[in-house]
């Protein structure tokens, strides 16, 4: 099929959707597709190809439409430059479409869909959030999609009692590139890669310190259960990689404040796609917490990307029980903890070093389950859904 993967935020990007977009457009690659990711031409700091930045096997075609970057503008406050700009691209989408055809268009944004839903192209819609106002004229929206495909099974039961019909609905969440993680360094290399002492158990998470630029992902609550499995464990070492570089600052001067010194943590900042599995191979527990969930992001949205990271790797896994996660694991393949609890977290660490064989096991599970959360299984799963349909 002739397939376009419509976004509309800039390509390449530094951040976690990017990612996304790349692998999911790849995948349709190697099943065979011919596809197009198309993209508004906005200020865009990355000036690397696609194919270079995220380390892709199989390119695609990366087609960027003139748009009118008004967040560049001087007389249009911040808060409407967004508007302005989807406008412009709105209006890009409808002349770019109405020239060139395709079977598909799959979109990751509603914003784009009144464009390419005039197109009469069939258009499969993916969600990532649902929107908090217009509801209504939201939910009509996702009727005229082929299909609608939700990260998590909470996402897709909301949208339900909306008022969308379920069997237009996939729930399939994200992915892991397998391939990255087949040839992994020995922990011990990895560790003198990031300047690790390589004679303490690295506790490690790997991932965006926040999400929507200031909600925090939990690993204020890691770091405040350090203290506590230090007087256990001496030996723990905090080992954090992500960005952005103002909450690293802000995370290790709350770390100083918890009595941690600098020879007990690292804040590594943000890495290169192709250097995730060496950073996760230098982790002896990898940890994914969270927050209590009172945020939709933690209670309906979240697909635990880097939880497949760290299963794919092998890697003993700490991880907060919040609904979203439930699609994806059960507790024999990860240790669970209660979401925002310091000391629950502190407990299960502490729990998969004090049993370090039923921890083994759990990561056994973890790797063989991983095996059909590739990128190329769930775009076929998605695909054969459709033609299901047909």
């Amino acid at each position: 099929m002739k397939i376009a993967y419509v976004t509309h935020t800039r390509f390449p990007t530094e951040k976690a959707h990017g990612h996304q977009i790349a692998r999911v457009g790849e995948a349709l690659t190697k099943l065979g597709h011919d596809v197009t990711l198309v993209s508004p031409d906005i200020k865009n700091a990355i000036r690397h190809e696609h194919v270079q930045y995220y380390h892709l096997e199989k390119d695609f075609e990366a087609k960027k439409l003139k748009t009118f970057d008004a967040f560049q503008s001087k007389i249009i406050p911040g808060r409407f430059a967004f508007l302005f700009t989807m406008k412009s691209y709105r209006g890009s989408l409808r002349e770019y479409f109405a020239d060139n055809k395709f079977d598909i268009l799959y979109a990751r944004s509603p914003q784009v869909l009144p464009a390419l839903l005039k197109t009469g192209i069939p258009v499969v819609l993916e969600l990532h959030t649902l929107p908090k106002r217009g509801r209504s004229r939201f939910t009509a929206l996702c009727k005229k999609c082929k299909r609608v495909v939700c990260l998590t099974t909470p996402m897709r039961d909301e949208l339900v009692s909306w008022g969308m019909p379920a069997k237009k609905i996939i729930v399939e969440g994200d992915a892991v590139d397998l391939e990255r993680f087949e040839k992994l360094p020995a922990p011990k290399k990895a560790k003198h890669h990031f300047a690790l002492p390589d004679d303490r158990l690295i506790i490690g998470y790997v991932g965006s310190l926040v999400t929507m630029d200031k909600v925090q992902k939990g690993v204020d609550i890691l770091m405040k259960a350090m203290p506590s499995l230090k007087q256990h464990y001496p030996n723990v070492f905090l080992f954090v990689v992500g960005g952005p570089d103002n909450w690293i600052e802000r995370y290790r001067k709350q770390a100083l404040h918890l009595g941690l010194t600098d020879h007990d943590f690292l804040f590594h900042g943000s890495v290169r796609p192709k250097l995730v599995p060496d950073a996760i191979a230098a982790c002896d527990i990898c940890v994914y917490p969270s927050p209590v969930p009172k945020h939709q992001y933690f209670k309906r949205d979240t697909s635990p990307l880097k939880l497949f990271e760290y299963l794919a790797a092998g890697k003993p896994v700490v991880c907060a029980d919040i609904p979203p996660v439930r699609d994806a694991v059960d507790k024999t393949l990860v240790r669970f903890v209660h979401p925002g609890s310091v000391s629950s977290l502190s407990g299960g660490i502490r729990d998969v070093l004090e049993h370090p064989k039923e921890a083994k096991e759990r990561s056994a599970k973890g790797l063989k389950m991983i095996k059909n959360h590739s990128w190329k299984k769930r775009m076929e799963r998605i695909l054969r859904e459709l033609k299901m349909e047909n």
